[in-house]
């Protein structure tokens, strides 16, 4: 099982590739628990990700491709960001074939790669506040729309394999109207860096 320490965290397994997120999203997204991403070398452990289908209303490909959500209807393996209520940035990775239009929002990491930029980028020291939310993690990562189309296996991203499976939990989205019930987010079971508990902790369901 994956330590919750930043300071005892494992080293990453080898870098993922496109082909890793030419799947369902509902396989990439509890998948993505555990994983390690970098942004010029800046970032840590995923402990929370939400999935998002073209089918379901929540989605922003629901109603078709707009010049917001192009990304979303090409290929997988691209990071598709967008500005969150126009205060904060978040970070999206692109899944399933192309035309699917289907993501996974990146929530919350677990910080253990470039700490200090970090804390200097958010303006505060606790580790836990770091990256617990997906606008803190982008803020944190230096992620703005300049990161918007660009390949997630190549500089200056870059994702790397957990290094053993963890023990995951999950529930419903947070902060939406439609397809509330829907158990597409995902987390690290027992995560202090999470942006917000799980009510109720369940195994997480394969499409």
């Amino acid at each position: 099982m994956l330590q919750n320490s930043a300071s005892t965290s494992p080293k990453p397994g080898k870098q993922l590739r496109k082909a890793f997120f030419n799947r369902s999203v509902l396989e990439v997204a509890p998948d993505l628990i555990g994983t390690t991403l970098l942004v010029d070398g800046v970032g840590g452990i995923i402990v929370e990700v939400e999935a998002y289908h073209h089918t379901e209303p929540a989605a922003h490909s629901y109603r078709g491709p707009t010049p917001r959500n192009a990304v979303m209807f090409g290929p997988a393996g691209f990071a598709y960001v967008y500005r969150s209520y126009g205060i904060h940035w978040c970070v999206n990775f692109v899944c399933e074939k192309a035309g699917s239009a289907s993501a996974v929002l990146i929530r919350a990491l677990e910080p253990t790669h470039g700490i200090p930029t970090m804390r200097r980028r958010r303006g505060l020291h606790d580790e836990r506040l770091l990256c617990s939310g997906p606008g803190k993690l982008t803020e944190a990562l230096g992620i703005t729309h300049a990161h918007n189309e660009l390949a997630l296996d190549a500089p200056p991203i870059a994702l790397y394999a957990r290094p053993a499976k963890p023990n995951i939990v999950a529930g419903v989205r947070i902060g939406l109207t439609k397809a509330v019930d829907l158990p597409w987010r995902y987390g690290l079971r027992g995560s202090k860096f999470l942006s917000k508990p799980f009510a109720e902790e369940i195994a997480p369901k394969r499409s």
